[in-house]
């Protein structure tokens, strides 16, 4: 454990959840029709709600299902290994070069990413 690191307060929220699909066009349509979100002018693979409310939904032909959670400005490592002392672990990932992402999996396994920095 690192000296500062508050492993009770959260640094970290829900930005976006992965969705795994076959076909990401008419998963757009059923998802903005049912949620009422908007893809996003620079990415349509990203659905927003248009009030603000409530996490993206990032729809993805190629990604497993998962959760990117979103870490406050300088708060990436921090929040990782807050996440590890909480029981998180992290796996063997192949990161590309300019990764802004951190994988960690749950203690039943389920992957998510810390996203950050």
């Amino acid at each position: 454990m690192s000296a500062g690191v508050r492993h009770d307060v959260a640094m970290v929220n829900i930005g976006a959840i992965v969705l795994n699909v076959s076909d990401r066009h008419r998963a757009s349509g059923f998802w903005s029709k049912a949620l009422g979100y908007q893809p996003t002018p620079e990415n349509p693979d990203f659905l927003v709600d248009p009030a603000g409310k409530g996490a993206r939904l990032h729809l993805d032909e190629t990604d497993r299902t998962h959760l990117d959670l979103w870490a406050e400005p300088g708060q990436q490592q921090a929040e990782v290994e807050r996440l590890l002392a909480l029981g998180a672990t992290k796996p063997d990932w192949v990161y590309p070069e300019d990764a802004d992402f951190v994988v960690l999996a749950d203690p039943d396994g389920n992957l998510f990413c810390v996203i950050g920095d």
